[in-house]
């Protein structure tokens, strides 16, 4: 199994960026998808998630009305489109593919998550 996280990069604040996560090596419609970030020296966060069919979502309190997920099974890949970018979103953002079949408010633990992505940097500074 393989996520490979793309799309990251340094945008100003009031900027947008779109994260692509594309797997490998899994039956991508048969998991629920999430992302999480981190920032050095702290743990890992819970920014959104998605269930199988895209039709159910979850934010964090933090990036609720800015950022939005979404998933194309046919492409394999799941999206998180960030928009009014902050400084305070500055951190390394991690795709994550889950098993769970409890709706996905209740997936916001690490431990919800089967398989990880490598990660990719967003840095938003003027």
């Amino acid at each position: 199994v393989q996520l490979q996280a793309s799309g990251g990069g340094l945008v100003q604040p009031g900027g947008s960026l779109r994260l692509s996560c594309e797997a490998s090596g899994l039956t991508f419609s048969s998991y629920a998808m999430a992302w999480f970030r981190q920032v050095s020296g702290k743990d890992r966060k819970y920014v959104a998630a998605i269930n199988r069919d895209g039709r159910d979502t979850d934010y964090d309190v933090d990036v609720k009305g800015r950022f939005t997920i979404s998933r194309d099974n046919a492409k394999d890949t799941v999206y998180l489109q960030m928009n009014s970018l902050e400084p305070e979103d500055t951190a390394v953002y991690y795709c994550a593919a889950s098993t769970g079949w409890v709706i996905v408010s209740a997936m916001r633990t690490l431990t919800s998550y089967d398989y990880w992505g490598q990660g990719t940097l967003v840095t938003v500074s003027s």
